[in-house]
């Protein structure tokens, strides 16, 4: 059997790539979900309840449909790590990376030795098809994109450090987290903020790699897109659900 192919990884060719944030942690809700037209989801386990057997039942969820799955992590555990890629994780976002080094590390978690110190699973993982892939340890990270979150001023400061890391697929601008930091709480759109956004957009593309950003604002997504910037996610689910709801009862309640 052949190594599964990467379709969110495949697709990082230029064109502005629109994703959707999936909190609900149910294979369900994702399903719903990839047949709106979205081409990428991000399964959220930073913010979501999600672990490791409701990552999976949304990978197995999404695996039949050309929107392509992106998982994040809630922190740099490379225990957690060593898991998500045995699901069949092969898109990885890790949030809270602020240098260089801290990036090195996460490459090294999603590489056997002797490039790294990723654990050997063989024939028990769901990413070999139970053993079926021929020479997958050989070959497995041809397949991985590692995405890594800027969002804090010593990300902003490193980002060129950041991008230029070996391993490093794509650097993910984290607005809200930025923004908080910065004083402005929750609003991305102050000068200050959005200088730190572009440089770091300039940055990573300055080393050849890929740039994403969440912008649930149409205006915001926009302007990103016209940036130049890769992949952006526009909506969150639970958002979406929430807002359609509110805009439902208000029309039968003053």
């Amino acid at each position: 059997m052949q190594l599964p192919r990467n379709p969110f990884k495949a697709a990082l060719d230029g064109d502005t790539r629109y994703g959707c944030w999936a909190g609900f942690a149910t294979g369900y809700a994702a399903e719903i979900l990839a047949t709106t037209g979205f081409d990428w989801l991000l399964i959220d386990g930073e913010h979501a309840p999600n672990i490791v057997p409701t990552t999976l039942a949304q990978l197995q969820a999404l695996a039949a449909y050309p929107c392509a799955p992106v998982v994040r992590t809630v922190n740099h555990d490379p225990a957690l790590i060593k898991q998500l890629l045995d699901i069949g994780t092969q898109t990885l976002m890790i949030p809270m990376v602020d240098t260089a080094e801290q990036a090195a590390q996460l490459v090294a978690a999603t590489r056997y030795p002797p490039h790294g110190f990723r654990g050997v699973g063989g024939g028990l993982t769901r990413a070999t098809r139970w053993g079926a892939v021929e020479d997958y340890m050989a070959q497995a990270h041809e397949e991985l994109c590692l995405i890594v979150q800027v969002e804090s001023r010593s990300g902003v400061d490193n980002a060129e450090a950041i991008a230029a890391t070996p391993g490093v697929d794509a650097i993910f601008v984290g607005p809200f987290d930025l923004s908080t930091e910065t004083g402005h709480i929750g609003d991305p759109t102050p000068p200050e903020v959005q200088a730190m956004i572009r440089h770091t957009l300039d940055a990573t593309h300055a080393a050849g790699k890929a740039a994403g950003i969440l912008a649930p604002a149409e205006a915001d997504a926009r302007r990103y897109a016209q940036w130049g910037f890769d992949f952006i996610a526009v909506g969150i689910d639970i958002s979406l659900l929430r807002q359609a709801a509110m805009e439902t009862v208000s029309r039968y309640k003053g």
